[in-house]
């Protein structure tokens, strides 16, 4: 079953089961891929609705911040719920000693010795993660602390 196969499902099962937040949250999706599929003139795949989903959790992290620091936990907790939701779709992510062995693996194939030659190191471990499996600020975080 494709991923949006399986989101199109939830969201009959949502609809029946009168489950608001996962209704709503699921609509939204299928609607930024619809917004997605009239820029871009191409349909979705598994591979961009799953960078969708990310985008999407990613803009809902930095609001959860932003509420979270105006005092609105009420908006920071439904933005959380959101979060719930959408994370289901995304596959098994790696821990860090996963990443950090990916990492290794990766600064010793490039022979990178500094942080000029992190580009590198990166360009390697974008190919050896796959997509949605890891989130690429820690890994870019600890490819630095492996490189200074």
């Amino acid at each position: 079953m494709t991923l949006l196969s399986e989101i199109q499902s939830d969201l009959k099962q949502a609809m029946l089961d009168k489950d608001d937040m996962i209704r709503d949250t699921l609509r939204m999706f299928k609607s930024e891929v619809q917004k997605f599929e009239i820029d871009n003139q191409e349909t979705v795949d598994d591979a961009k609705a799953l960078s969708i989903i990310n985008k999407m959790i990613k803009q809902r992290n930095d609001s959860i911040a932003q509420f979270t620091n105006g005092g609105r936990s009420d908006l920071a907790e439904k933005e959380q719920l959101e979060v719930n939701v959408l994370s289901k779709y995304k596959p098994a992510q790696l821990d860090e000693s996963q990443i950090s062995e990916k990492v290794s693996s990766a600064i010793a194939e490039s022979g990178a010795t500094s942080m000029q030659d992190m580009g590198k190191v990166m360009g390697i471990l974008k190919n050896s993660i796959p997509a949605g499996t890891a989130d690429m600020g820690i890994v870019s975080k600890i490819v630095k602390e492996n490189l200074s």
